[in-house]
């Protein structure tokens, strides 16, 4: 009986019984085949659901945002210029020549109307092309991808993540666009070198024109720079741009766009540049102002985004006359005998040409020129400079104002009693004269001279500080400056009447908006440098109201604004008259301060009030006998005189618009002159505001009645007993 067999243990290295059957590999093949494509469109189908869903995150709202730049016009409609935003103007489709429409897309996207967003064909093209020539050489980006990816900022890399979130949002936006709005939101996103964004700034810097007038020859051109605005911009490389131009022109022809008879033509247009600034980012002093009121009268978000108008009080051409009177009238001083100080050409000469000062060591100036209808401010320079230094002088530099605190001082006691014919010693001060005076206080005049008694208007028209003292004493510190409050300087100066004679700090243009009320009746309107703004849309979103106050009566300001007109004529400001030949009726007041620190002259027309000042950022002297009349006088007259041949003429007479009786009075008391002020002399006529005229009569001289209509001439006190009676009247 034979052996039983052994039974074999499994071997696992055995071939399986699969493997023994026939056309096993076959079978494994076929899976393979069909997994690996299901698990890829699985793959691929969760690739595009998550990106889909990351895609819905990005409002669709944003592709018509486009940050623009702002415009600022002057009150004429002048482009002053721009600020915030991006260097682009939108404009519609049907605003951009069909030519350069065309150009485009051929050159970015030949099968745009054909393709849902995603150009597949372009696709395969370009990854057959690439591994042609082994590099990336050719993209697949439509339009609608670009403009996706111009659109959000986050979208601005080369990563694979990026790329599919830029496909599903062209998918996304593709489904709830146009072509025709496609291409809209596209033509004004595009870049195209030297800061400039869409078709219409394009246009306009390289060529000089509208969008809608590109010909063939130039739409070609700057659809040939978009692929690279910098290396092939016509102002740095104009034969490769004129290169991209052909290559263009080509592709056209190729795509049946145009014919050969038109490319041929267009290769031989006459390509001219024609540009306009470019309009970078823009300083200046006027400029910078708008930008701090801009700041406080929007939402930062609106400023950002651009694309206002606004329209300002500014006058471009008197602004210029003022930036140029001030340079020429200070170089002139810079070449006088006796001037000390740096000039500005030899600091130019040292500068860099970039770095900012904090302080300039060479002589300084500023200009304001206000509208007396409005409180417009129509010029403001705040210095020689903004390169260097970007300080205005005009609206921040606070310094002493000098003698054009008198007017001030004078309108202060008139509206307390005192009248421009009155009788003020001019003489030292007396111990315990002046109330509230520090101990050995006496200043004395800029002559050095004492003139005795004087009538009241011949201590503004001289500017004598003594009178002045006497004056400011008469009307009370705090009248004075409470009054000073309301023209709108003043705050926060000492209780002491050292302020009579200007120890006081302001501005210059809030010493002009203060001198504003004498051609005003009055009254002070608030200044303003932005008049009105207008949206994206056309809306006007704000305008500043005309805001003012009644600093004095309209007859204080009448008597003030007579003796201001003394000044120019016979007094310290009359070079005006003698010299400049400024021929207006107005009024003003020079201010020199101390050890000739500061040069001041405001002074007004019937249309405009103008301030002047002159001084060096660190006090100093600025020449010996630099008197307001000498240094500041000339470029008043300069900015004045040419503002007539800009029209700004006198229409009307102020002068007449307050009601004038003309009365007698008496000289030493400010009231009605009796028979008694007629033996003593000292009584005159007047015409002065019916608001004015006292209800009593003189009572330093004792009761009687009016004096006559055409009594002689005063004379000024003789005898020490009525000399007496003045003194204790003042006190």
């Amino acid at each position: 009986m034979p052996a039983p067999k052994k039974k074999r243990k499994k071997d696992d290295t055995a071939p399986h019984d699969y493997e023994k059957e026939p056309g096993w590999w076959k079978r494994v093949l076929v899976r393979v085949v069909i997994g690996v494509p299901v698990l890829c469109i699985l793959a691929g189908a969760v690739v595009i659901a998550v990106y889909s869903q990351l895609a819905k995150g990005y409002p669709l709202d944003k592709l018509g945002e486009m940050p623009q730049r702002t415009f600022v016009y002057d009150a004429k409609g002048q482009v002053l210029g721009q600020m915030h935003g991006e260097n682009r103007i939108v404009v519609p489709l049907d605003q951009v020549s069909p030519w350069f429409v065309k150009a485009l897309l051929v050159r970015e996207d030949a099968r745009f109307y054909e393709h849902g967003g995603i150009d597949f064909v372009g696709v395969v093209r370009a990854m057959v092309r690439n591994l042609k020539d082994g590099r990336i050489v050719q993209g697949a980006s439509t339009i609608t991808m670009q403009l996706a990816r111009n659109s959000y900022p986050d979208l601005d890399d080369r990563s694979f993540h990026r790329k599919l979130l830029e496909m599903m949002l062209a998918r996304r936006i593709e489904k709830t666009s146009t072509k025709e709005q496609i291409l809209d939101h596209y033509v004004n996103r595009i870049f195209f070198g030297n800061s400039l964004y869409g078709i219409q700034r394009a246009s306009q810097v390289y060529f000089g024109k509208h969008a809608s007038q590109l010909t063939l020859g130039e739409s070609a051109l700057i659809a040939g720079i978009i692929r690279g605005p910098t290396r092939f911009s016509p102002f740095k490389n104009f034969e490769s741009a004129l290169h991209e131009r052909d290559v263009v022109l080509s592709r056209m022809v190729q795509m049946k766009v145009i014919t050969e008879e038109e490319a041929l033509a267009a290769r031989y247009e006459d390509i001219a540049l024609h540009a306009q600034p470019v309009f970078t980012p823009q300083g200046g002093y006027a400029l910078d102002l708008v930008k701090r009121d801009l700041d406080l009268i929007l939402e930062s978000q609106e400023i950002e985004d651009g694309g206002l108008q606004v329209y300002t009080t500014l006058d471009l051409d008197l602004q210029k006359t003022a930036e140029e009177a001030l340079e020429k009238r200070i170089r002139g001083i810079e070449k006088l005998r006796g001037f000390a100080h740096p000039t500005k050409a030899a600091i130019d000469a040292k500068w860099d040409g970039r770095s900012e000062m904090k302080s300039t060591d060479y002589l300084q100036g500023a200009v304001t020129v206000i509208n007396n209808d409005t409180g417009g401010i129509v010029a403001i320079v705040g210095g020689r400079d903004y390169r260097q230094s970007k300080y205005n002088r005009a609206a921040q530099g606070e310094r002493q104002i000098g003698s054009t605190v008198k007017p001030f001082v004078y309108a202060a006691a008139i509206g307390r009693g005192l009248l421009p014919g009155s009788l003020i010693e001019d003489a030292p001060l007396r111990p315990g004269e002046i109330e509230g005076a520090a101990s050995g206080w006496n200043p004395g005049n800029s002559d050095g001279k004492f003139i005795g008694w004087q009538p009241m208007v011949t201590g503004l028209v001289q500017s004598r500080n003594t009178m002045t003292i006497r004056i400011g004493n008469y009307a009370g510190l705090d009248r004075v400056l409470q009054l000073l409050g309301d023209a709108g300087i003043g705050q926060g100066a000492k209780r002491t009447p050292q302020v009579f004679i200007g120890n006081l700090g302001a501005n210059l243009k809030q010493l002009t908006s203060a001198f504003s009320i004498y051609p005003n009746q009055g009254v002070r309107r608030r200044p303003f440098l932005i008049d009105r703004i207008i949206d994206r849309s056309g809306h006007i979103i704000y305008t500043t109201p005309v805001l003012e106050t009644e600093a004095v009566s309209p007859g204080v300001s009448h008597l003030v604004r007579r003796m201001l007109s003394e000044v120019i004529d016979k007094g310290t400001a009359a070079t005006l008259r003698s010299e400049f030949k400024y021929k207006e009726p107005g009024g003003g007041k020079t201010g020199t301060t101390n050890d000739y620190k500061d040069a001041w002259f405001c002074g007004y027309s019937d249309k405009l009030t103008c301030g002047v000042w002159l001084g060096l950022d660190q006090p100093k002297t600025i020449i010996e006998e630099g008197y307001a009349g000498k240094l500041a006088v000339p470029i008043w007259a300069d900015v004045m005189n040419a503002s007539l041949k800009l029209g700004y003429k006198p229409q009307s007479s102020r002068a007449n618009e307050v009601p004038l009786t003309n009365v007698s009075l008496c000289r030493v008391s400010s009231r009605l002159a009796n028979e008694a002020c007629r033996q003593q002399e000292t009584a005159y006529q007047d015409d002065i505001p019916y608001e004015l005229v006292p209800d009593v009569f003189c009572e330093v001289h004792g009761n009687g009645t009016a004096v006559a209509q055409g009594t002689s001439s005063p004379r000024p006190p003789q005898k020490r007993t009525l000399l007496d009676r003045i003194r204790g009247w003042f006190r």
